[in-house]
């Protein structure tokens, strides 16, 4: 099966702008590709999971990947799928948050001599003069097509800045760089991006009278049409010091029976034919089913080793066990205790089971909270240094999340 067939078997493909001659490039290992990807914060998400896999999937296939690192993009904020303006980053935060991308692309993606590129488009974009952007890319660009795009509309109710507004001519001057200066013939993205995106080949065929192409990869949903990659405390990081490799585990270990084969399909590198054997599984093979995609996830983000001690120390937990060798762990320090104790929902949030002391309360009001498999009831509950030196507490919240917390 060719590459741009396995994309489609896998659910991967949304929008493209010319099927025949996108299939062609990247069958033929043709395609000069980039993926962008802005400096939000210090880590990779799972949202970018699948963009990182499909550069690797391409990769394998001979195509080169052009891996884009928006330090000046960055600066002004994707309105895409935003209800508000994004918080406004220093030059000094996106140089750090460029920093820690590239280490963990390279886990992904081959890069080197005539591999894969990494480049930053603060390296033009920071140095272009305002007025003579306009007069070579203003006309090329009409206001009424950019407020009837997706990424605009569902903003004007609330109301979109000027800033954000150029967001679209500075990503598709992305696309038209990087096709003058590298041969870039095509762009992947989120399907939310597919206006910016279609701003890019207009760009290009209107500056320069050629074609390039761009591709749109579904977005990975669940069954009730929710985008997946959050929990109740935050995204699912691919930083093992922002979400450590047992709860990057246990949160595909954990999706619903309905989306379980479809990450499978999208998310992993297993063969096709593995994979349609497994659409008729169902009840007690679907949570095996589960710990294959969990396992296969957290192996490819973050390597073999650390997949083995995220599934053995589930099954244990799961089968009835507290092996907690392998347990998320929170060494509290001697400035935690008051008077040598600490209360229960300070445990919550210093173990980041909750954001807050309020969220810690109702989630003990509720019922969600176990130590050492007692429910708690009382949000007056505290530890002392000494008991929680001389044996550890593992805290759950509902069946799902657990936490060894020790001093």
């Amino acid at each position: 099966m060719k590459i741009y067939d396995e994309l489609v078997a896998r659910g991967l493909i949304a929008q493209v702008t010319d099927e025949d001659e996108i299939k062609e490039l990247i069958n033929n290992g043709k395609a000069v590709f980039y993926i962008g990807f802005d400096p939000t914060a210090d880590s990779l998400h799972v949202g970018h999971f699948m963009a990182l896999c499909l550069m690797k999937r391409l990769q394998m296939a001979g195509n080169r990947p052009i891996a884009l690192l928006g330090g000046g993009t960055g600066m002004i904020g994707d309105p895409s799928g935003r209800s508000d303006l994004r918080k406004m980053l220093t030059k000094e935060d996106i140089d750090h948050n460029i920093a820690c991308f590239k280490k963990q692309m390279s886990r992904f993606i081959e890069f080197g001599e005539g591999k894969a590129m990494m480049v930053n488009n603060a390296d033009w974009l920071l140095d272009l003069n305002y007025v003579e952007v306009l007069r070579e890319v203003g006309t090329c660009f009409s206001v009424n097509n950019m407020l009837r795009a997706e990424c605009y509309k569902q903003r004007m109710e609330k109301g979109l800045s000027f800033l954000e507004f150029n967001y679209m001519i500075m990503q598709s001057y992305d696309f038209y760089h990087l096709f003058k200066e590298y041969g870039c013939n095509m762009q992947f993205g989120g399907d939310d991006q597919w206006s910016n995106m279609l701003g890019g080949t207009e760009l290009i065929r209107k500056k320069l009278g050629k074609d390039a192409y761009a591709m749109t990869i579904t977005l990975l949903m669940n069954s009730e049409g929710k985008k997946m990659g959050k929990t109740a405390s935050g995204a699912v990081w691919l930083d093992p010091e922002k979400t450590s490799p047992y709860e990057f585990y246990q949160y595909w270990r954990n999706v619903g029976d309905q989306d379980v084969l479809k990450c499978i399909r999208m998310l992993t590198f297993l063969p096709l034919e593995e994979i349609d054997a497994m659409s008729n599984w169902e009840g007690s093979q679907l949570n095996e089913a589960k710990d294959i995609l969990a396992y296969e996830l957290t192996k490819l983000v973050h390597g073999e080793e650390e997949a083995e001690k995220a599934r053995e120390a589930s099954k244990a937990l799961f089968g009835g066990g507290m092996n907690s060798e392998n347990m998320p762990t929170t060494t509290l320090a001697d400035e935690d205790f008051t008077d040598g104790k600490i209360d229960i929902l300070e445990v919550l949030v210093k173990t980041g089971i909750t954001k807050s002391r309020g969220e810690g309360r109702r989630l003990v009001q509720q019922g969600g909270v176990s130590a050492d498999d007692q429910k708690v009831s009382d949000i007056g509950l505290s530890f002392t240094a000494d008991q929680l030196k001389a044996e550890p507490v593992i805290i759950k919240k509902g069946k799902k999340i657990f936490h060894k917390v020790q001093a």
